[in-house]
């Protein structure tokens, strides 16, 4: 498989003893600027495909938001928002396929994309499952802060909880705890899944294996890293400010920007030696 021109050199990077370190490349601190100028040109070069895949994701916000304000439940916003970042990275699988396709020289397809996971189901669906569940603790947790940080007779509309959380000490409290949980939650999750889709995506290796190395890789990149994190995270957060609809844009350039990032740092799979 070709690699990206988007990879840097191999070079040697510090902490060999941590597991999978021998793939791992270091890259520098402005790296994620070229992997979001990368994705970029993925996203123009594959716009029907991209654009189409990232309005399913459109759709679904604009639906479950409605549903909210349907159900009273509008409180639930913020934490489904922040939860979202939280799956973001099986979000994406498809923006990782149409990528690879367009490195490989094939034209890349909404089908292809959405059938993405079929490379590899086995540990995408653990990895899947293991996303879903801490973004459903993650849910819980925000419901629990929420109950013993305001008093009941806060009113649930959208305007009476905006002016809670902002003008009140219940609500300075409640943004505090929650921006804690959620960095603490958030980093674990970076750290394990910024890597190990793309990888599953593109060698037939296990979660375990893909985690590790995903972990280990941010590990020896830290720098990189943490300008990486925040970067997606702008980028998420830009798309829920345009009334959702930006995501259409945003989370297709995250996506791609991802592939070429994985492509970055961590080396290309050995080729397979033919069988005697």
């Amino acid at each position: 498989m070709a690699q990206s021109p988007m990879a840097e050199p191999h070079v040697a990077s510090p902490g060999a003893m941590r597991p999978f370190a021998d793939r791992v490349v270091h890259v520098t601190a402005t790296a994620p600027f070229r992997w979001l100028a990368a994705g970029w040109r993925d996203f123009l070069g594959s716009f029907g495909a991209s654009l189409a895949y990232g309005l399913i994701f459109v759709v679904a916000g604009l639906l479950l938001t409605a549903t909210l304000f349907a159900a009273h439940a509008i409180y639930l916003f913020m934490p489904l928002a922040a939860g979202f970042m939280l799956i973001g990275p099986a979000a994406t699988l498809g923006f990782y396929a149409i990528s690879r396709d367009r490195e490989q020289g094939r034209t890349p397809s909404l089908g292809d994309a959405v059938r993405a996971f079929q490379a590899n189901p086995g540990p995408m669906l653990y990895v899947g499952f293991a996303l879903l569940c801490l973004f459903l603790l993650w849910l819980r947790l925000s419901q629990l802060v929420f109950a013993l940080s305001f008093p009941s007779d806060i009113g649930f509309d959208a305007q009476s909880l905006l002016n809670a959380t902002l003008f009140t000490g219940d609500g300075h409290v409640f943004l505090a705890i929650t921006l804690a949980m959620g960095a603490v939650v958030a980093a674990l999750v970076f750290a394990g899944a910024a890597f190990a889709l793309p990888m599953l995506l593109d060698r037939p290796v296990g979660m375990v294996e893909a985690v590790a190395t995903s972990w280990t890789a941010v590990e020896m990149n830290l720098p990189a890293m943490v300008i990486w994190a925040v970067l997606l995270v702008l980028l998420t957060t830009l798309g829920m400010a345009l009334g959702i609809i930006g995501l259409a844009v945003t989370l297709p350039l995250a996506g791609h920007a991802t592939w070429h990032a994985y492509r970055a740092v961590i080396r290309p799979a050995p080729p397979t030696q033919p069988a005697i």
